[in-house]
């Protein structure tokens, strides 16, 4: 047979003396009439009760701060420190500096412009000497392989003439820049050095799903190792989404802070595997929005790039357009419509006319222009691809073979 509490026996006492008569002076008797209205005074009892049941609400308060909700005892580090602390070592900063020269914009010999009587006469002052001027950059990177390569964002290292890269325990190196490709914004970057090197366990961007967690690693305004954290906010954002052109990109985007310097640095999931390099940031209007480039894209890039110093871009010659709806004001119909072949490239040989509706490559739906350039990208350069084609109101399929992208004007 189950003992009742303590604590509910004197709470069952407690409403007995309240009930009984007012001459009641035993010790839980805390039910006093008010001599006015003849009625219990209800905050004496509220206060007596508690004062008795203060012990057992002690012991459960106090350990409720030691416990979590499910009975057990809190962490003291979170997922992300463990997540950090796997790749974080990897992680590096990359210093850039470049000599800019000042140049005439006359014509003039600059022997002749030495001068200071000829600068006057011809009223072009402090254009004689040539100057120079030291810029100074900086970003992230991360090393994804033991033999010293780091990869990073093509923007940080353009036009640089010399790099310096610091990792996390205070060693800093020489770099060289093995290949990049403005494309995609990505370069590969070797460490003149002996080693051993840390390095960062890669993931897989194709199994992301919209709300995992995703943890932003880099140097943002120059202060080495930042660390922020939030989530995977979309998938498959083309960059022509962002007003900005001239780029073959699908970014993941995220509200995980990503700030100037940020740039080249990993984005982690959970386990602090690499999930993506960070390359843009959103500000202004909007901000808060961070975006990436996928490792599995990034990788493929990065292994064209040490293998031949530039990276391929499969295209057909075309250049494509939302479908415009059949009614005014009407929806945007799926796929993607031909606007231009470039002549003798592989869509003109191949069939394709301007008007055409792509509905379909390899046989999976076209939703948009986007996923028709992702989807030539992915096949590759020299392997015929099939496209479903809706030419007025017939469907037609034809094999297109894809080239690079270098090659389009020369055929």
């Amino acid at each position: 047979m189950k003992r009742t509490p303590s604590f509910l026996i004197l709470l069952l006492s407690c409403r007995m003396s309240v009930t009984s008569e007012e001459d009641s002076t035993g010790i839980c008797s805390l039910g006093w009439r008010s001599k006015q209205h003849g009625k219990p005074w209800s905050t004496s009892l509220a206060i007596g009760v508690g004062l008795l049941c203060l012990p057992f609400f002690q012991g459960t308060f106090v350990g409720s701060l030691s416990a979590s909700p499910l009975g057990k005892p809190l962490a003291e580090k979170s997922f992300v420190a463990a997540a950090v602390a796997r790749s974080g070592p990897a992680v590096v900063t990359v210093d850039t500096q470049r000599t800019v020269r000042s140049r005439s914009s006359r014509s003039l010999p600059p022997g002749l412009l030495m001068d200071p009587a000829l600068e006057r006469f011809f009223g072009m002052r402090g254009l004689g000497t040539p100057r120079s001027r030291i810029e100074r950059g900086q970003g992230s990177g991360v090393i994804f392989s033991v033999d010293g390569l780091v990869l990073t964002n093509a923007h940080v290292v353009e036009k640089m003439d010399r790099l310096t890269v610091g990792l996390s325990d205070g060693r800093r190196f020489s770099g060289r820049v093995v290949g990049q490709d403005s494309l995609t914004d990505l370069a590969v970057v070797r460490l003149d050095g002996p080693g051993p090197w840390p390095t960062a366990p890669m993931g897989d961007s194709d199994q992301l799903s919209v709300g995992d967690w995703a943890i932003a690693v880099g140097n943002p305004f120059g202060l080495e190792n930042t660390v922020t954290l939030g989530i995977i906010s979309n998938l498959n954002r083309n960059v022509s989404q962002l007003g900005i052109s001239g780029k073959r990109l699908d970014l993941i985007q995220t509200d995980a802070a990503i700030n100037p310097g940020n740039s080249g640095g990993p984005l982690l999931n959970a386990n602090g595997e690499v999930i993506g390099i960070n390359t843009l940031v959103r500000s202004g209007p909007g901000a808060g929005l961070g975006f990436a480039i996928p490792i599995n894209r990034a990788r493929t890039i990065a292994k064209q790039l040490v293998e031949r110093g530039r990276a391929s871009h499969p295209v057909v010659g075309i250049s494509l357009s939302r479908v415009p709806s059949s009614e005014p004001g009407g929806a945007v119909l799926p796929g993607a419509m031909i606007r231009y072949v470039a002549p003798g490239g592989p869509a003109e040989i191949g069939g394709l006319r301007e008007g055409d509706v792509i509905i379909s490559i390899g046989r999976k739906p076209m939703d948009d222009p986007a996923a028709v350039v992702t989807a030539i990208n992915r096949h590759g350069v020299g392997k015929p691809l099939s496209f479903g084609i809706r030419r007025k109101k017939r469907i037609l399929e034809f094999l297109i073979k894809p080239i690079e992208m270098n090659k389009i004007g020369t055929r």
